[in-house]
């Protein structure tokens, strides 16, 4: 169950503010932050403002953006393209409440979900951390 579109928002104010406490910051708040920004933004700009409050949020976690961790740009991109996807096909009128709350109980929210559509070797090298690479199993919506 997702948290209620009050607790939603005040997650992505803090998100901005880089704010949100390490061990807040799991792949459930991360997956939630994706659905606001491409339900507010669109997925372009949503992929902007992600990549930068992502790498604002591990500065401020003293999380060094490396070849081996911090920022990784195809998962980010992925995952905006996935969401994308997922609220696209969402009944026209629902609430973000009810989108994230579906998202979250979806097949998208498995953290294994990017090996679908990417070998391991090629979603963790230091090319797909850096830069977009496209996947090498199954496309992406």
């Amino acid at each position: 169950m997702s948290p209620p579109l009050a607790q939603i928002e005040a997650i992505a104010v803090r998100f901005q503010a880089a704010a949100i406490p390490a061990g807040e910051w799991t792949h459930e708040t991360h997956l939630m932050m994706g659905a606001w920004h491409v339900a507010r933004f669109g997925p372009d700009a949503a992929l902007e403002r992600l990549r930068a409050g992502i790498r604002a949020l591990n500065a401020a976690h003293g999380t060094i953006d490396s070849d081996t961790r911090g920022y990784h740009e195809t998962i980010t991109g992925a995952y905006v393209r996935l969401i994308a996807g997922f609220l696209r096909g969402r009944p026209d009128g629902e609430t973000l409440e009810l989108s994230v709350a579906a998202l979250l109980a979806s097949p998208l929210a498995a953290r294994d979900r990017l090996t679908h559509h990417y070998s391991r070797e090629r979603l963790f090298s230091v090319g797909a951390r850096r830069g977009w690479v496209e996947p090498d199993l199954e496309p992406l919506p």
